[in-house]
This record gives structure tokens, C-alpha cells and sequence, in this order.
């Protein structure tokens, strides 16, 4: 008898992981899903990352450098529409998901095994409605720790979309939930800027949808902004988030930063004279 007990506890740990693993499988379906224009750089790198999925969502807005055709490739389903600002656009993958509970991945953005297995762990008695997430954001390949980088949560990635919606801003999109929010442990990893010319480009792109934006909320533009709201920017980013501590990296971002904010009101600026220079009624 006390040899049948020895081995029926030498047994419990695989009887336990069996019983656990049963219990994964009936973790609520999910869908992944990643906004695209021309992101074939990364597709690969973001799609295998995320193929444990019950389900990958592509939406795309017309890419033309092979995107779609690396997506099939994953078994992903391809949804295209045209860009009509962040906030609307992501509503759309949503509404197009097959399952309520839903992760988004952006292109640059890479789920961690880790994160896979928090999640799917999560899924089978969810405590929240919404859960943010860590990232962990490279800039030009170093893991920034400061900067106000670090953990730099977005809006929630994993929610249940029935209590969960985005508002419909052009870039910078907040959102609504109703319901509990809770956090994740584990990291999205993040590669936004790896080169000086991702960065500028995509600070021209986002900086033309903020002016756009401040100009359809009525803010206005001066030379006093244009001057001391970019040096408040690096003041805020270098000194008081503590890029300095990231080196030349954390100069750089500071100075990146400071660049965007010149140019969200020099825009909102030229924006304004060329309403003038048409004259009421042009």
C-alpha cells in the first residue's frame, strides 16, 4: 500500500499539468488583431508572434508593398479600409473581430510568449473588462528606461469589446469602458523608430492628424507656442522623466520630441493663414 501511495504522488505533479492543460482549452476565444499600411518590414516578426491566436484580423488600408500577401501567408483575415483616423479604424477591426475578447498588436509591436500565456491564462475567468499592458519601447534598437518610456501603456490591448470602445480621434485615440480595468504582468515588446527616417516620417504623418485635430477643437496657434511649448517638451522629457539617464538616446528622443511638438503648431499655424489668405466665404 505504501508503495502504491509513493507512486501516486509521484505521479501528481504531470496528473496536475494534464488538468491544467485541460482547463487552457477552455479559455475564451480571441482575436489578434494589428492596423497595416505598407508594413511588410514587420509583418512577419509581428504575425509570428501572435499565431497562437483563435484568430488574426489584419486591418489594412491598401498597402502596396506585399503586406496582404505576407497576412495570408499567417492565415490572417485580411479586412482593408481606407485610413480615416486611428480612433475609427480600430473601431472597425473591432466590430469585424469573429470574438468578443480581443488583443491588439500593432505592426511594431511584438507578444511575448510570456504575454501569450498571461493572457490565456486570463481568459479563463477573466477579473477585468480591460486590461492594460507593459511595453517595453526601443528606440533605434536600445530599451529605453526612462524618457517616460518606460512602461509606456497605451489604451488597453486586451479587452472584451462589449464594454470596451475606442473614440473616434484622429491619432492618439483615448477610449471608453465600462466595466473593471486591471494590468497585465507580463511586456509587449515595441520597435517604433528603428532609424532617424522612421521616426522623422512617422512624426510628419502624426504631426499633420494633431493639427488637424487642434484646429477641429478650435485651439490656435502663436510664435510663443511655436517657441516654448517644443523646449517645454525636451525640458519635460530629458529632464523631468529622466532622459538624461538614457544617454545620447534619451538627447536624441528628447529632441525628437521637442521636434514634433514645433511642428503640430507650425502646421496648425500654416493651417490658419492659408483660411486667411482664402478670404470668408473661399
Amino acid at each position: 500500500m505504501g508503495l502504491r501511495v509513493a507512486v501516486q504522488f509521484l505521479l501528481l505533479p504531470s496528473q496536475e499539468s494534464w488538468r491544467n492543460n485541460c482547463r487552457m482549452t477552455t479559455a475564451r476565444p480571441i482575436t489578434v488583431y494589428t492596423l497595416t499600411l505598407n508594413e511588410a518590414r514587420q509583418m512577419r516578426a509581428v504575425l509570428e508572434s501572435v499565431k497562437w491566436a483563435d484568430e488574426i484580423l489584419v486591418m489594412d488600408s491598401f498597402s502596396t508593398d506585399g503586406t496582404v500577401e505576407l497576412a495570408r501567408e499567417y492565415k490572417a483575415r485580411v479586412v482593408q479600409e481606407a485610413f480615416c483616423g486611428f480612433g475609427t479604424l480600430r473601431n472597425h477591426a473591432v466590430a469585424a473581430a469573429s470574438h468578443d475578447w480581443v488583443l491588439s498588436i500593432d505592426a511594431d509591436e511584438r507578444c511575448t510568449p510570456e504575454l501569450a500565456e498571461e493572457v490565456r491564462h486570463e481568459l479563463l475567468a477573466p477579473a477585468f473588462d480591460a486590461y492594460h499592458i507593459p511595453r517595453k519601447s526601443h528606440f533605434l534598437g536600445h530599451w529605453m528606461r526612462h524618457s517616460g518610456w518606460y512602461p509606456d501603456y497605451r489604451q488597453p490591448q486586451l479587452f472584451n469589446r462589449q464594454r470596451f470602445r475606442y473614440n473616434d480621434e484622429a491619432v492618439h485615440e483615448s477610449y471608453t469602458l465600462t466595466g473593471r480595468l486591471g494590468c497585465l504582468r507580463q511586456h509587449v515588446l515595441q520597435y517604433p523608430w528603428d532609424t532617424l527616417e522612421i521616426a522623422t516620417a512617422k512624426l510628419q504623418r502624426y504631426s499633420t492628424l494633431m493639427a488637424q485635430r487642434y484646429a477641429e477643437q478650435g485651439k490656435q496657434s502663436s510664435p510663443a507656442k511655436m517657441v516654448l511649448s517644443p523646449a517645454g517638451m525636451f525640458f519635460r522629457i530629458f529632464v523631468l522623466q529622466q532622459g538624461f539617464r538614457d544617454g545620447r538616446y534619451g538627447f536624441i528622443l528628447a529632441t525628437l520630441y521637442a521636434y514634433y511638438t514645433f511642428l503640430k503648431y507650425a502646421k496648425l499655424w500654416e493651417q490658419d493663414a492659408r483660411k486667411k489668405d482664402a478670404g470668408p466665404g473661399r
